[in-house]
């Protein structure tokens, strides 16, 4: 079985969140969407769904350059550049 090599759990980052209910710090990792507050166990969310092209850096080898380039929302170079 092949696997996405953004899955590596050597690559994962950590990023500190406010929960919106008690104000403690909560950890989310970057393979995370949401984590209970050790505080007052009411869930923290990312600002935004993660996706892999934001943590991955192997993201645009999988996706492929056009696939990639449209995700992340840019022109594809024209061909031949």
């Amino acid at each position: 079985m092949i696997r996405c090599p953004g899955q590596d759990m050597r690559n994962l980052r950590v990023s500190l969140h406010k929960c919106p209910t008690c104000g403690a710090s909560v950890e989310i990792f970057s393979d995370e969407m949401r984590v209970k507050c050790q505080k007052c166990g009411h869930y923290v969310y990312k600002e935004k769904t993660p996706s892999c092209i934001d943590w991955c850096a192997s993201a645009r080898q999988c996706l492929g350059e056009e696939r990639w380039q449209q995700l992340k929302g840019e022109e594809p170079a024209a061909k031949g550049e």
